[in-house]
């Protein structure tokens, strides 16, 4: 009898441990899953926000201003009016922006990585090149306008500033979210002000290629359009400002884009676009929001890491020559070539590999 008594308890024990070990085996599941799902989002908020929340917030603001509410606007374009020229003079950054939590799930889709190679002083100003510039500059974003990739901490004392299109400032509500990263736009007003008037330590990260070097981007295709790119070079010897090569292997990879060839009408919109507005619209897409098998705007999962090289000493030469501007730029083309034949075995290109430079 006390053996038949004692089997229901054993059996009861063992049941409950099995329950037990089910329970939180479907509770990492879930959490995996919900992780992954939060990346996701975090990547399409970005998305969305550079493709439309300057536009969305123009149009919503038009609309305020015919409602009741109209006070609201009124109020928000007399600001705008009276902060018209921050972003011109670094903008107003905010750590706790930066440091939001948002950027390391962000971070982890990719996942992005930052690869220091050469310590920075902070008694000097610097110019990243970034390289390539992708559909988006993804790797840019998330290295240089927010702390996910701990580049406070990677570089100690340095201060960067993404640079980008200086008509994404003109928008209502955007220009805010883009100046909170640290993003200023690219013009010679803005990169002037930094490198002499807001002391030293100073990083501006221009993305050299631009909008030409999007339209070749594509999938296992490593190129940049710099060998006729030479104001940044002209930048940095005016200001004294180092040339800090960058490369970011994998940039390329996170979106599929319709190639069009020299001579086609599309390449011909996508050049008028470029000329007159700053900006070539390209046709692509990554994966669908719940679904790798769909496509979408979620770019696709791939690794991307962002390797800083070492810097090169720039005189300051209040009025370069042209064959100054030449010796420097060579320089700066061979370091940068350097940097991609050093690195590519490690990041999964074969050693025959080379760098593309247009």
């Amino acid at each position: 009898m006390e053996a038949v008594k004692g089997s229901p308890v054993m059996g009861t024990g063992s049941s409950i441990l099995s329950a037990l070990q089910d329970i939180f085996s479907i509770t990492w599941l879930n959490r995996s899953k919900v992780e992954k799902q939060l990346q996701v989002i975090s990547v399409l908020q970005w998305v969305l926000s550079f493709l439309i929340l300057g536009v969305a917030c123009s149009v919503i603001l038009m609309y305020i201003f015919c409602t009741d509410c109209w006070l609201i606007a009124v109020l928000y374009f007399t600001w705008l009016a009276f902060d018209w020229n921050t972003p011109k003079k670094g903008g107003r950054r905010s750590q706790w922006v930066r440091n939001w939590a948002v950027w390391r799930y962000f971070r982890d889709y990719f996942p992005i990585q930052l690869v220091k190679t050469h310590n920075l002083l902070t008694t000097r100003n610097y110019i990243f090149g970034y390289h390539p510039h992708g559909i988006m500059g993804l790797g840019a974003f998330c290295n240089f306008s927010t702390e996910a990739t701990d580049v406070s901490k990677k570089f100690p004392g340095i201060r960067p500033y993404l640079a980008t299109l200086a008509g994404n400032f003109r928008m209502p509500v955007l220009r805010e979210y883009l100046m909170s990263g640290g993003i200023c736009p690219v013009n010679r007003d803005t990169i002037d002000y930094l490198l002499s008037k807001n002391g030293s330590g100073n990083a501006i990260i221009i993305v050299v290629g631009g909008a030409a070097e999007s339209l070749s981007s594509m999938p296992g295709k490593n190129a940049v359009t710099l060998r006729n790119r030479k104001g940044f070079v002209k930048l940095a010897l005016r200001h004294g400002a180092d040339l800090v090569p960058t490369y970011s292997f994998g940039e390329n990879e996170v979106y599929k884009q319709v190639i069009f060839e020299e001579g086609s009408w599309g390449r011909w919109v996508q050049k008028k676009f470029q000329k007159y507005i700053g900006f070539a619209p390209c046709i692509f897409h990554g994966r669908g929001l719940f679904s790798s098998d769909t496509w979408g705007l979620v770019p696709y999962s791939k690794p991307i890491t962002t390797v800083v090289g070492e810097p090169i000493t720039i005189p300051k030469l209040e009025h370069p020559t042209q064959q100054d501007i030449d010796l420097y730029h060579a320089m700066y083309m061979e370091a940068l070539v350097k940097l991609f034949d050093k690195h590519k075995t490690s990041f999964g290109l074969p050693e025959t590999e080379m760098l593309e430079v247009n």
